[in-house]
């Protein structure tokens, strides 16, 4: 009787498979693998295989913090080519990253690869970075969960402080494996009591929509009203458009009087909503996933970046497909430093949202 290949050899297997037409990996390192795995199979995360976003990501906090745990990295996932002026695609080893749901998509960024090597098996979980919306972006689009954490919680070396450490995977209970071992300080919760008390918007008071998204992410939002999951509060939610103060900020000029403001009105509106609601829901894109001639005239990134400017913790959960079969993901905010308990509420709207695939 043969033995079943180890869940690294699986990994890989795929990888080989499926990677020449996605283009989700810049290298892939089975030799060191598989010699790493017997040993990592006595610890926590037992061998689980993981990739890493871009070359460097192998040195990160939270890639270290997997490996301790047992988790076994088997690549370096596609980022943005250099000099590249919008960041929602990757480069791989075998050319552009494509969307496996739509090739003549692109997946989002810039951790493109990290979500297509997820959405496409190859691993259950990839780490990431998200900026202005890095992670739930790409796991919008790709029909994945992703989670960007409160900013400053996990070390990252953006020096602007609106990058913090996230991570895309099958699930939110496949997420909670890393939340488990990468946050510091972690606890263990109980389920949220349903249903949970929420806040809807649309468009955040200034985002221009794709009516498609965001019908199919409304339908989402009352298929969590019908199933008892969620408990809509009306509560306004109208904030500032953050886009020239995260361009201030990112550019260096924190103190650029605009972007201070823009910031101030938009912590106090957060934190007085998230005072009467523990959950914000909004899509997490305004629009379906664009070609790979580039973004068009629309910020993929209206409906994010918001968060990476206040710091609150945001996720991504996939919320069904456009006419064209293009996913779509609801985004889900919380209060800052509530990561554990997003999570956990995330896996309750997970539950109450099969995916339906076209």
């Amino acid at each position: 009787m043969t033995s079943r290949p180890s869940a690294v050899a699986r990994a890989l297997e795929r990888i080989a498979q499926r990677d020449p037409a996605l283009g989700a990996f810049i290298e892939v390192w089975p030799e060191e693998a598989l010699a790493r795995e017997p040993e990592a199979r006595e610890l926590p995360l037992r061998g689980l295989p993981f990739a890493v976003k871009g070359r460097t990501g192998i040195r990160s906090y939270a890639a270290r913090r997997l490996i301790a745990a047992g988790g076994v990295p088997v690549g370096a996932t596609s980022v943005p080519g250099p000099g590249t002026a919008w960041q929602t695609w990757g480069q791989g080893a075998h050319g552009r990253t494509v969307n496996p749901w739509r090739a003549d998509r692109t997946p989002g960024g810039s951790s493109a690869g990290s979500a297509v090597a997820v959405a496409a098996g190859m691993v259950e979980l990839a780490t990431g970075s998200d900026g202005a919306g890095s992670v739930r972006i790409p796991a919008a689009w790709c029909g994945v969960f992703g989670l960007k954490t409160t900013n400053g919680l996990l070390p990252s070396p953006d020096r602007s402080g609106l990058a913090s450490a996230g991570v895309l995977a099958r699930s939110a209970a496949v997420a909670e494996r890393y939340v488990r071992h990468v946050l510091p300080g972690y606890e263990e919760l109980t389920a949220p009591r349903l249903p949970l008390a929420a806040v809807y918007s649309e468009d955040l008071g200034f985002a221009e929509m794709d009516p498609e998204v965001a019908g199919v992410v409304r339908a989402a939002v009352d298929r969590l009203v019908a199933a008892g999951t969620v408990r809509l509060v009306d509560a306004p939610c109208v904030l500032l458009d953050p886009g020239r103060a995260w361009q201030a900020v990112r550019g260096g000029a924190a103190g650029d009087p605009e972007a201070v403001a823009v910031r101030r009105a938009n912590d106090g509106r957060l934190d007085a909503l998230l005072a009467a609601a523990p959950l914000l829901l909004t899509p997490a894109t305004p629009n379906r996933p664009h070609g790979h001639e580039g973004p068009g005239d629309r910020y993929s990134t209206a409906l994010t970046w918001a968060f990476n400017l206040s710091g609150h913790p945001a996720a991504s959960v996939p919320a069904g497909f456009t006419g064209d079969g293009c996913p779509v993901g609801l985004q889900l905010a919380a209060a800052r430093g509530a990561d554990v308990s997003l999570l956990r509420m995330a896996r309750a709207v997970e539950n109450a949202l099969p995916t339906v695939r076209p």
